[in-house]
């Protein structure tokens, strides 16, 4: 620690800290557009300059670390007209689109020149202008604006290891742009809007929608991913302009992936139910809300009679809130049947009584980016977590990642071992592994707890490539094995799963896995699986699973922010059972929703902005949230329709008055069980079988919400022109570090 003085106040601070960052932490302004704590320094702005007694000229305070005895002035004579030359050359070219400007009124730009701009400009000479370039449908240019502070390259190279934007041309004819002219293809490629500190880069579907003073903040969690990421959403007289980061560093920094940035899209573009509606013969006909809740309880009701509580099943998703998931098993439940299921995507069910009270990475998503080594099972962390692969890309600066997959490498940040094999040889490439590490003598009591492991491994052959992985999780002091969504799908996930644990217990690694949706924690919390009841309770007798309610189809389905031909891995086959269903009934915050090809009943829903409610990550970390706007037409939350559906069926406690209400409950059953439920070794019954490994869904494809967000399915990605299946490899593969 130094000691040095800002402003005639005395501190202590790290030494080799920039002068920008103590006075940050002291609350000192420093004017500033190239800095940005979660990038690298660039000192191109020169807009921070400040005084240091005993230099001869101002220094950036961005780019001088501090030192002991060091005096330095940011408010003084000197360090101002340091300040307002920098602004005069940066405003000779800058435009005057101030009233124009969707930046307008959260302009850094505009709020320097406030305080260091002059009222009247020397320079006479024509200004700059530079063409804009169409970089996709997702930012909107204004590059004559541009005063080249390079945080979008930065956040590029740095952040997101895609490397787009760039600096082209010299002197005075420099500009931002892509090396080539094509489209900014990156998942986080949104976040360059929230970095550019003037009105160059813009979201391009809010454009022109609303001045920054005329909208309202609210905060949120996006419903797309594992992490549970914070929202800001900005709204206008109640409709729904942008969202942009909140800023969490336990969970997504300060960042935002593009799919959780513009999903909002489809509550406010997408054709939304805005009225109960009931089949009539093959016609469907507008009902009131009354009439809509009494006929689906007197169907369930009737159901019941005639074929007995097994026949009715409710199907849920993991994007919808941890309340609506508690009240639809509650139903479920309360009319006598234990078949309600989330797990839309889930191949394999054999080992679910052996899992851990709820899906978990088992380490602090902060904590991914100091990890030494990592290896990835079944993962495109990229396509399917965005802002966790951010963080393992932070690791790989000075760790080491390895990767078991079906497909060469999509990932933004370098693997040190890479096995490429097929699906069905997953099993083997991890006993093989763990092979190796049950005949190290540090784990020969550890593989006492592994009843039937040795056995199993008799006939596995190990590889160089098998101990070079092992070996790096051995040699690591803060290593992870993690397992990703493909592995999650896989047919034989349930081997998979027991042989990563054991392969992380003989490496002194963590183990754990990313999960589909939100809040695949919640619905596992909140009951919604049939083999265990709210909080992990046991259950009398396990119901069905997703896959049997497939299989032998049932007589009444309730469908919560479901569509089956689409959201499940049975697709067609789903499709065909809900229409021999007798009754169906289907919530869902859109008219053009497939569930009109084979529901009796449709009912409107408000979507994920417009509802109270609470996701789980996979830290097990609640986070709530509140209404932003209201829902169109007659749409009500869910867990209100759910709320009077249990009254109508005269089910017991289902007075409820808002959300808490619900959670409350859930959260006061976790105290009866919480973590007693444990995961548990069980030694699969072979290794060599027929296995089957799911296409991965397009990032764009992966829920109700992103599928009719316009902007985001004008993307390269989501049409399909970036190629994401699993390409056959050419002998050339990873030849000069490519492909």
């Amino acid at each position: 620690m130094v000691t040095i003085e800002i402003n005639g106040q005395k501190v202590e601070a790290e030494q080799g800290s920039m002068i920008i960052e103590v006075a940050d932490s002291m609350g000192v302004e420093i004017p500033r557009f190239c800095y940005h704590k979660k990038l690298s320094v660039a000192a191109n702005c020169r807009m921070c300059l400040v005084e240091v007694e005993g230099q001869r000229k101002p220094l950036p305070a961005c780019a001088t670390p501090i030192a002991d005895g060091m005096v330095i002035k940011t408010e003084s004579g000197y360090a101002k007209d340091a300040q307002k030359s920098v602004m005069e050359f940066l405003l000779i070219n800058h435009p005057l689109d101030c009233p124009i400007c969707d930046q307008g009124g959260e302009c850094e730009l505009q709020d320097v020149a406030l305080e260091c701009g002059k009222d009247v400009s020397r320079f006479t000479e024509r200004k700059r202008a530079v063409e804009d370039k169409d970089i996709g449908p997702l930012i909107e240019t204004e590059m004559t604006r541009c005063i080249h502070c390079t945080r979008c390259v930065r956040f590029g190279r740095e952040v997101a290891g895609i490397r787009e934007m760039g600096a082209v041309g010299r002197g005075e004819h420099t500009e931002i742009s892509t090396f080539i002219e094509k489209s900014v293809e990156s998942e986080v490629s949104g976040n360059i809007i929230d970095l550019c500190p003037v009105g160059a880069l813009t979201a391009k579907p809010s454009r022109y929608q609303a001045r920054a003073w005329e909208m309202i903040q609210y905060d949120s969690i996006a419903p797309h991913d594992c992490i549970g990421t914070n929202l800001h959403v900005h709204t206008r007289r109640n409709e729904i302009i942008r969202l942009a980061p909140k800023e969490n560093e336990m969970t997504n920094e300060v960042w935002l992936s593009d799919r959780d940035r513009y999903s909002y899209e489809s509550l406010t573009k997408a054709k939304r139910l805005l009225q109960p509606m009931s089949r009539q013969g093959s016609e469907w006909q507008e009902i009131d809300w009354e009439a809509a809740l009494e006929k689906t309880a007197s169907k369930l009701n009737m159901i019941k009679e005639a074929h007995g509580p097994e026949q009715i099943a409710g199907i849920g998703n993991p994007i919808a809130t941890t309340e609506e998931l508690y009240l639809l098993q509650k139903i479920v439940r309360g009319l006598g049947s234990d078949n309600v299921d989330h797990r839309l995507r889930i191949a394999d069910f054999a080992g679910q009584d052996y899992e851990s009270l709820y899906p978990q990475l088992g380490i602090q998503i902060s904590h991914l980016e100091s990890l030494d080594s990592c290896f990835l099972i079944g993962s495109n962390m990229r396509k399917e977590q965005p802002l966790a692969a951010l963080r393992i890309r932070k690791a790989t600066r000075h760790g080491l990642v390895a990767s078991l997959s079906a497909h060469k490498n999509f990932n933004n940040f370098k693997l040190k071992h890479e096995l490429v094999k097929s699906g069905q040889d997953w099993c083997l490439q991890l006993a093989a592994i763990t092979k190796y590490l049950s005949q190290q003598p540090q784990n020969e009591e550890a593989l006492v707890k592994f009843d039937g492991l040795q056995d199993l491994l008799v006939d596995v052959t190990v590889e160089q490539e098998h101990i070079d992985i092992a070996q790096m999780l051995v040699d690591g002091t803060n290593s992870s094995v993690i397992l990703g969504l493909e592995a999650v799908e896989h047919s034989q996930a349930s081997k998979l799963r027991q042989l990563a644990k054991a392969v992380a217990k003989l490496s002194g690694s963590s183990y754990g896995f990313l999960s589909h949706g939100a809040n695949s924690a919640g619905a596992y919390l909140a009951g919604a699986i049939p083999h265990r009841g709210p909080a992990g309770a046991s259950v009398s007798d396990d119901g069905h699973t997703m896959e049997q309610i497939v299989s032998n189809g049932k007589k009444a389905l309730i469908l919560l922010k479901t569509e089956l031909g689409k959201d499940s891995i049975w697709s067609e086959k789903a499709v065909a059972m809900a229409k021999q269903a007798d009754f169906v009934v289907a919530l869902t915050s859109f008219a053009d929703d497939e569930a009109f090809e084979y529901a009796d009943i449709v009912l409107p829903i408000a979507g994920y902005l417009e509802s109270a409610g609470s996701y789980v990550n996979v830290n097990g970390i609640w986070q709530e949230f509140n209404a932003s706007v209201t829902a169109p037409g007659q749409a009500k939350p869910a867990w209100k329709v759910l709320r009077v559906l249990g009254n109508l069926l005269k089910l017991k406690n289902f007075d409820y008055v808002s959300a808490q209400d619900v959670m409350q409950e859930v959260k006061g059953r976790m105290g009866a069980v919480g973590d007693k439920v444990k995961s548990k070794w069980h030694c699969p019954d072979g290794l060599v079988e027929a296995a089957t490994c799911p296409e991965a869904v397009n990032i764009y494809q992966s829920d109700c919400y992103v599928r009719r967000a316009p902007a985001l399915q004008k993307t390269a990605m989501a049409q399909g022109q970036e190629d994401l299946k699993r390409p056959q490899l050419s002998p050339f593969h990873n030849i000069m570090g490519g492909v």
